[in-house]
This record gives structure tokens, sequence and C-alpha cells, in this order.
């Protein structure tokens, strides 16, 4: 079983929500997405980021597949190939502008680890859009601008500036990052312990 990491860094003034952190080409953040809503005690701020310069999880596919069957989730299709995921990022950021971040990022994700596409493929995170209700012309005019460019790399930036090294990563308002699937359980317990 891979080891926990939590560390500490500094925490960012006026910040109560925690942040999960994640790129739609970590499976373990799928297994971590498929979960957050639920087992966390507090909701949780969906944060994209490109995870080029970041670890994509510790879970082999083995241990992935039997967590997933443990939690009633489809039995992964694994994606032929995993393109960059760059693109794929910039359009998650675009659903987070306009209030769509859980319904693309989840619909994403499962276009990748059930339904066994290249989680970088325009045609992938076009059919993510569809499902959270967004136009594919505007999804590909965002991805274009400048502006959801820079949120993605400032959203990448803050992470590593954090102490994010791996991904799916949970970063409490006070702090601290609980990194992988393990994670989410000792962030649940240290959310619940914040709030009393």
């Amino acid at each position: 079983m891979p080891s926990l990491r939590v560390e500490r860094v500094a925490t960012e003034p006026g910040r109560s929500q925690a942040r999960f952190v994640f790129d739609v080409g970590s499976p373990e953040s799928w297994l971590v997405a498929e979960r957050v809503l639920q087992d966390l005690p507090e909701l949780a701020e969906w944060w994209p980021v490109h995870g080029a310069d970041l670890a994509l999880g510790a879970l082999d596919r083995a241990e992935i597949e039997r967590r997933a069957a443990d939690r009633g989730l489809l039995a992964p299709r694994w994606p032929e190939r995993s393109s960059d995921t760059r693109r794929a990022m910039l359009a998650a950021v675009y659903a987070k502008q306009i209030g769509k971040t859980v319904a693309f990022c989840l619909a994403a994700f499962r276009q990748a680890y059930a339904g066994g596409r290249d989680p970088g493929d325009e045609e992938t995170f076009l059919l993510a859009g569809a499902a959270a209700e967004m136009h594919p012309a505007a999804i590909v005019r965002a991805i274009e601008t400048r502006g959801v460019s820079r949120a993605l790399d400032a959203a990448t930036a803050f992470a590593v500036e954090a102490g994010v090294g791996a991904l799916p990563a949970i970063v409490t308002p006070a702090g601290e990052i609980f990194t992988g699937d393990d994670g989410v359980e000792v962030a649940a317990a240290a959310l619940a312990a914040a709030a009393t």
C-alpha cells in the first residue's frame, strides 16, 4: 500500500474552503473525484490544474481496479493512450468559470476511465462538456483565450507553490496537504476537527 503524504504549508489568508486539486490525466484523481463530495465533511472547491510537473498518483492499475470495484464503480476501461491534458484542463477551468466544474470534470473522468477514452483528446472533453450542458463551440473558443490559459497557469502555480507534489491532493484551509486516495479519510478527519 502506498504511503500517505501529509504536509503543512503556509495558510492562504481569507480562505475557508478545502481544495481538491486534480488533473483528468490521473486515474487516482478519478477515484477521489467519485467520493470527495460525500466523504469530506464540507464542500471542497474543485481546483483543476495541469499536472505535467506533478506526479499523477501512486496507485497502480490493479489497485485502482480493486478500489473501484469495492466502491461499486464501473470497472475501469483503460485508455489506449493518454495524451497531454492541457487542453482538457483548460476546458475544466472554463467549466469552473461558468459554474459547471463538478459536472464537467466528473463526466471527463468517466469518459476516460469508465469509457476508455484518451483524457487529453478533444473529443473526450467535448463529450464531457455535452454531459455538463456546455456548448462545444463555446468550449473550443474558451480554451483558446488568454484569460482561461492564465487561470490554469495560476491554479497550477498555486498548487506547486503550496507544496502539492502529487495528484490528487486535498489542501485544507489550514495549509495541510493530503495526497492520494488514502488521503481523503485523513483530510476528512482534519477538516472535521478544525470545524469543532
